[in-house]
């Protein structure tokens, strides 16, 4: 209800309430005119359509406008409104059995706010193909609601949330919503997205399109103290650049003036074997990292090694070792997120300086990784025993620093052990408190798997054992 000097305006009310509240305001000497909003809809009951229209009607009465011109201009703008509802539930009324019955894998195109059936029902589809089916649906010559809208017209769109859905699902059908517009033509010049009329714990959107003028935009872009009403820019969607391409990274230092060496196709397998063994490995790991963090582990240590099997297509494998490290630090920083990148570019870092054209034996490479681990404790912070990824890898070292000593003949079976006592570190985590990383925050009763950080690592460790091996 929308108050003015001559009377009353019924936006959105029942047929009884309106009957009662048209008596009641002739009866205190007020004039009385009704919005037809639900003439507008593609179902029983309009959705999302009345919150555009209030702020359409209150700006008008807020700039000292008759009830006859807000009517006048209410009614024009309802002839270009279109809108239509799908979800993938039905809604329950407290101490109700759902509105309606929806198996799973379908959704319900053209339900009513209420709860009523709607008019299609189909698969559940990608956000993109429903969005399409709506607005098709609602631009439909043949449709008894038929929107017409064509090339260069403008509109304000509204995404509405119907209860349960959460931001990101509401952002990825807004997005899907802007492309499809502006892929025919339409401009889109203001766009809501949240929730603005709500159909209890509905999981669905509906989405409404209002054909919007120059002063259809002016009083849609008013001020209004409703606190529910969002902070929209006045400045149209369309035309502008919401998505932006990242700027090209060049891993540091490698490029392609580094030549080949004899230790380059050594490195180059080693590389391969551990890249396939982590996407083998890509849901193990997010599995154990569900158990006790946000189930992520799997994934980040997938991109890492997409991205280092990317680098090896375009790049030849410097013969110093600690170029290669260097390399793979800069990748790993930049390509794999989370802390364990921040880590692994650390422990890379700190290596690379240990291993290069001069000095890249056995001993060399121990003393590079004992220098990779020191780097992971300084800075990151846990020590063995704090149920992380040196779990795995400090025993590991340990034993790699044995190479530093052994003769030629028994480097292998030095490396052999090391990997063994990594997979040992890394069955030993099940049974320790967690002291460092997102597990410590979890009680520790629950935390009875091993660490997924110090599973990777182990994981690593014996595909490079694998590839020194085949080798032989």
């Amino acid at each position: 209800m929308q108050e003015d000097p001559e009377g009353w305006l019924d936006v959105f009310t029942e047929r009884r309430e309106r009957a009662e509240l048209t008596l009641r305001g002739e009866a205190r000497g007020c004039a009385m005119k009704e919005d037809t909003t639900g003439n507008t809809c593609a179902v029983s009951t309009p959705c999302c359509i009345s919150p555009a229209v209030c702020q359409l009607a209150g700006a008008l009465a807020e700039e000292g406008c008759s009830l006859d011109q807000i009517v006048s201009k209410v009614t024009e703008v309802l002839k270009g409104i279109g809108t239509l509802g799908v979800s993938l539930s039905p809604c329950s009324v407290p101490g109700c059995l759902p509105s309606f019955d929806l198996p799973p894998g379908d959704m319900e195109l053209g339900l009513g706010i209420h709860g009523e059936p709607g008019i299609k029902r189909s698969k559940v589809a990608s956000a993109d193909e429903v969005v399409k089916t709506m607005i098709d649906h609602m631009t439909n010559p043949d449709s008894q609601s038929h929107l017409p809208l064509k090339s260069g017209d403008s509109v304000v769109v509204c995404v509405n949330n119907l209860g349960a859905l959460s931001c990101l699902e509401i952002a990825v059908v807004t997005r899907a919503v802007i492309i499809c517009l502006e892929s025919r033509g339409v401009v889109v010049a203001r766009v809501m997205s949240g929730s603005f009329m709500t159909s209890l714990e509905m999981a669905g959107v509906s989405l409404t399109l209002m054909r919007a003028d120059e002063e259809t935009l002016r009083l849609f872009d008013a001020k209004t103290s409703a606190p529910a009403w969002p902070n929209l820019s006045s400045v149209c969607v369309s035309g502008r650049s919401y998505m932006t391409d990242p700027p090209a990274v060049s891993t540091r230092p490698q490029d392609d003036t580094h030549s080949e060496g004899p230790l380059s196709p050594v490195m180059r397998k080693a590389l391969a074997r551990v890249c396939s063994t982590l996407l083998e490995k890509q849901e193990e790991l997010n599995a154990l990292d569900r158990a006790a963090g946000d189930g992520d582990c799997g994934n980040t240590h997938a991109q890492a090694a997409k991205a280092i099997q990317e680098w090896l297509q375009d790049h030849v494998v410097p013969s110093c070792p600690g170029q290669l490290l260097s390399a793979l630090a800069g990748l790993v920083q930049e390509k794999m997120g989370g802390s364990s990148g921040a880590l692994y570019s650390l422990f890379l870092t700190a290596a690379a300086g240990h291993v290069t054209d001069g000095q890249s034996d056995a001993a060399a490479w121990a003393r590079a990784m004992h220098a990779g681990t020191q780097a992971m404790r300084r800075y990151g912070g846990a020590d063995p025993g704090d149920r992380t990824m040196l779990d795995a890898l400090c025993p590991a070292v340990d034993e790699l620093m044995k190479l530093t000593t052994a003769p030629p003949g028994g480097q292998m079976a030095v490396l052999q052990t090391a990997v063994q006592k990594a997979a040992s570190g890394a069955e030993s985590t099940r049974n320790l408190t967690a002291r460092a990383g997102r597990a410590s925050y979890i009680a520790a009763e629950r935390v009875n798997l091993p660490d997924p950080g110090a599973v990777a690592v182990a994981a690593i460790l014996r595909a490079v054992l694998e590839s020194l091996e085949g080798q032989k």
